[in-house]
């Protein structure tokens, strides 16, 4: 406990919230390897390894949901207004986690707990007030059913305190989506933000949780204060004469739809092109005229990716968003080939109040489009049909006729509709908007994420575009491939903003592991912490049976190039992953040597 205390950036705290009998229990960190797990995704799976029985149904009460903080949530330090949650996936079967910014993240760490863990489940629904002192269970029948904006409103407004600024409220909801168990339902904050993808939302609706609101006043107690200013200071300066910060700020992440069909990798018609023929109505040019856009932000981020984008004419006519994100550009106007943002904005809008990733949300939309092309369904849908495509989310959302077929993903549907070898998928998990034909190191993300086919786990896409790294190299690219995601890993638990990546390299990660917990750790000791979080990881993966047939692409991706011509052959894979296995201390069949 001596040597616990002596760490700072950590409050020092879980709690374990018992959903069976309305308890809960308070319990301090003196058993986790903080050098090792540092917080966030560290201190999650190894909460969630610990206490997970193997092979558990994500959907039962033996399944935990951690909602966890690091030593740079509620720090003054940029991009650290970020909050993650981990369980074990209802979507894939396999590691679950995700991430939300905007302010509820700093409310969750005012509570004072490095970690909630949810246990159990309820038997009717709940809504829980969390604050220092422990856990309220307020009864949330009459929220059931409504939507994320709204339950999240009326939450704060009943059980949230009338604190502003510092001390302001936040809560955590989901909406209709987790409700009815559709496997990629998400958790919404901040009525825009998403902790989106994997199911973590039908989880906490497995449990019966329709809402969590924060009340706190906690601080974080960091080594090196002083140092901390001095370090927002630089990177302040570092933002500023840096052109990638200002392009978000300006455009936000729809920029990379011009970036993608440039390069031939802007996923179209189910994933059969790899460019848009409308893509001067869904880029950000397209964005900025057709809405109102104003730079929105995370707590302590100057760089305000988030856009607040309001629709100026037509039916959607004052419909406000955040966003919509590139992703969600991608899965509607690309998969779906609806070539109108504003459409695209009424998408994003319809399924965050639902409560669904909009990323699993239109690559199945486009699977439907393209059965019902094929003739092998008795629905009619086509791709481009905005009214079709409305009333098809709002049936996957509702467990309504097809949409029942298609709320339990992919593999169900493509099972379903004999189109196996038409699904696009791995592990369970369907693609971003990166098509790995074009980005081979993208691939190789796609084949070895432990939550599926996950861009963010080292955002490869990044060094590819920007010419890092040649996009058609093989050889070699898992070396860089495996440094991006290690560092990232390690942003995931401290928690950190994907949009930092260029700004806090390692030696930079290291100051603010030393600034913030006071231990002096240097590049070595975070190498080794990744490669801990790693192996934990994936330790949880290879207990929940993953083989090696799930660490592939679908064939698809092989035997069908692009208009450019480009494939990822299996053979490519093969090089790629093997390397990576070797440098991972992995065998052939992705397991621990050792």
């Amino acid at each position: 406990m001596d040597k616990q205390n002596k760490i700072k950036g950590f409050h020092n705290r879980i709690l374990t919230i018992n959903l069976n009998n309305k308890s809960f229990s308070v319990s301090d960190l003196s058993e986790i390897p903080l050098d090792k797990t540092l917080g966030g995704k560290g201190l999650a799976t190894h909460l969630l390894l610990e206490l997970n029985p193997p092979g558990c149904d994500p959907l039962s009460p033996e399944n935990h949901l951690i909602i966890a903080t690091g030593p740079l949530t509620a720090s003054p330090v940029h991009g650290g207004s970020r909050y993650g949650v981990f369980t074990k996936s209802p979507q894939t079967g396999l590691y679950s986690e995700s991430y939300s910014g905007g302010a509820a993240p700093e409310a969750i760490s005012r509570t004072g707990y490095d970690a909630v863990v949810l246990k159990g489940a309820s038997d009717k629904p709940v809504a829980l007030e969390i604050s220092e002192t422990g856990v309220v269970f307020h009864d949330a029948a009459d929220l059931w059913g409504k939507d994320t904006y709204t339950t999240e409103e009326t939450a704060l407004e009943r059980w949230g305190t009338e604190a502003k600024g510092a001390n302001k409220s936040g809560a955590i909801v989901i909406g209709p989506a987790g409700e009815n168990l559709v496997r990629f339902a998400v958790i919404e904050n901040d009525k825009w933000r998403s902790a989106g993808r994997t199911g973590v939302g039908t989880v906490m609706g497995s449990k019966k949780v329709k809402v969590m609101v924060f009340n706190g006043s906690e601080k974080r107690e960091f080594a090196d204060p002083d140092g901390l200013k001095a370090f927002v200071k630089k990177s302040s300066q570092a933002i500023k004469d840096t052109p990638i910060f200002g392009n978000y700020r300006k455009l936000g992440t729809p920029m990379l739809v011009d970036l993608l069909n440039e390069a031939g990798g802007f996923p179209n018609g189910y994933w059969t092109k790899g460019k848009s023929e409308h893509r001067e109505k869904i880029n950000a040019s397209a964005m900025q005229e057709i809405m109102d856009v104003k730079p929105k932000a995370c707590s302590h981020c100057p760089v305000a990716c988030g856009k607040l984008s309001t629709v100026k004419s037509g039916p959607h006519k004052g419909l406000t968003v955040e966003g919509p994100e590139y992703e969600t550009i991608f899965a509607f106007g690309g998969l779906c080939e609806i070539g109108s943002i504003e459409e695209i904005a009424f998408f994003n809008d319809l399924c965050d109040r639902l409560g669904m990733d909009t990323i699993s949300a239109g690559n199945l939309c486009s699977f439907t489009m393209e059965a019902s092309k094929r003739g092998k369904i008795d629905y009619k849908i086509a791709y481009g049909d905005v009214s079709a495509t409305t009333e098809l989310l709002e049936k996957i959302a509702n467990r309504d006729g097809i949409g029942d077929i298609l709320a339990d993903g992919i593999v169900t549907a493509a099972k379903a509709w004999d189109m196996e070898d038409v699904a696009i998928h791995v592990k369970g998990l369907e693609p971003a908007g990166y098509d790995p034909r074009t980005l081979k190191g993208v691939g190789l993300g796609y084949a070895v994420s432990p939550r599926g086919a996950c861009h963010m786990r080292a955002t490869f896409y990044k060094p590819e575009l920007f010419g890092q790294i040649p996009r058609e190299q093989i050889k070699g690219k898992a070396v860089l491939f495996k440094d991006y995601e290690d560092r990232l890993t390690l942003m995931d638990c401290l928690i950190a903003c994907r949009f930092y990546r260029d700004l806090y390299m390692w030696d930079e990660m290291a100051e603010i592991v030393e600034l913030t917990t006071g231990m002096t750790l240097g590049k070595a000791g975070m190498e080794a912490a990744a490669d801990y979080v790693f192996e934990i990881v994936r330790k949880f993966n290879l207990q929940e049976g993953m083989t090696l047939a799930e660490e592939s692409l679908p064939q698809r991706l092989a035997k069908e190039p692009l208009e450019n011509g480009e494939v990822i052959s299996a053979e490519d894979l093969e090089t790629m992953r093997s390397e990576y296995f070797e440098l991972r201390g992995l065998d052939s069949e992705g397991k621990f040597k050792n």
